[in-house]
């Protein structure tokens, strides 16, 4: 096979992935009219048509969907192959990219890579932030952070933070017109600052338990957010009760300006788990960014 079909073909998978050629020439560094021209071009040679085009989409056609599934996987290992290679230079080199949720990136992975990125120049991290329960490998990334409990069993999970504390919490001045709730049955007189989660497209269930008696409460309110922050102040507005992690208010706490509810019913979360494909082989780069979390987890004993 000649270098420039290769070349074309890792074009065109490119494409199809992304859904675009806006998104694709991004990914490869090269303008859309070249890429464009590129897969013009494969097509031609190949006499078959591999991309639908239409003025919002791009998608493959019958033929174009066969190989993007044949050669897809193939692409992936072939980079995943050289990026291996990199365990022959003197030091760790390369793009690692990471989903997690915001709570975790800003808690766990930020500390931890502050530690380590500074002496390894050559390492850059990619942090994205989603809620949603992401395929790491359809979607292009080294690894994700959820709680460990979410992680599929095909992964390999790594668990990199102790136990999340939770806490129910609202500002003194809504606590004020509310009655302070004593059981979960008293948060149907509240309103909810909620969390939207993408991937159900449904709010998140606050997990309560007492003596063994464990429930999954999704409380109303008029405002719903997908940040751990925009909830946190909305909650010290006064806009309704909150289930935040509790390191995220420990100061609003400490000086009043929002208080916890229903403590004796909010146990801690799981902790999170950094989970990525099983194999054989990982790169450098990666392998430093694994040491680094669970060094920092070490330390937190």
């Amino acid at each position: 096979m000649r270098r420039e079909d290769i070349a074309d073909l890792t074009a065109f998978v490119t494409v199809a992935e992304e859904g675009s050629f806006t998104g694709a020439a991004t990914r490869l560094g090269i303008s859309q009219s070249a890429l464009s021209q590129i897969v013009r071009r494969l097509e031609d040679r190949l006499g078959l048509r591999l991309l639908t085009r239409t003025t919002r989409s791009v998608a493959p056609t019958p033929a174009g969907d066969r190989l993007v599934r044949r050669l897809g996987p193939l692409l992936r290992e072939i980079d995943s192959d050289l990026a291996e290679l990199s365990e022959f230079r003197d030091t760790p080199t390369g793009n690692i990219r990471i989903t997690s949720v915001e709570h975790a990136a800003k808690t766990i992975l930020i500390p931890a890579l502050a530690e380590v990125l500074p002496d390894y120049p050559d390492v850059s991290v990619e942090v994205i932030v989603d809620y949603g329960l992401v395929d790491v490998v359809a979607d292009r990334f080294d690894a994700g952070v959820r709680l460990g409990e979410q992680v599929a069993g095909d992964m390999i999970s790594v668990r990199i933070s102790p136990d999340v504390p939770m806490a129910i919490v609202g500002a003194p001045a809504y606590l004020a017109e509310h009655p302070v709730p004593n059981t979960p049955e008293d948060l149907v007189e509240h309103r909810a600052i909620n969390l939207r989660l993408p991937s159900s497209e449904t709010i998140n269930a606050w997990r309560l338990a007492k003596n063994g008696e464990a429930k999954r409460v999704r409380v109303e309110g008029a405002l719903c957010f997908n940040t751990v922050e925009l909830i946190r102040e909305s909650a010290l507005l006064g806009q309704g009760l909150a289930y935040l992690p509790r390191d995220q208010v420990e100061d609003d706490l400490a000086r009043g300006a929002l208080h916890q509810v229903l403590e004796d019913w909010t146990p801690p979360l799981p902790g999170y788990h950094l989970y990525y494909p099983n194999r054989r082989h990982s790169s450098p780069a990666f392998r430093l960014v694994v040491d680094a979390l669970k060094a920092r987890l070490r330390r937190l004993g």
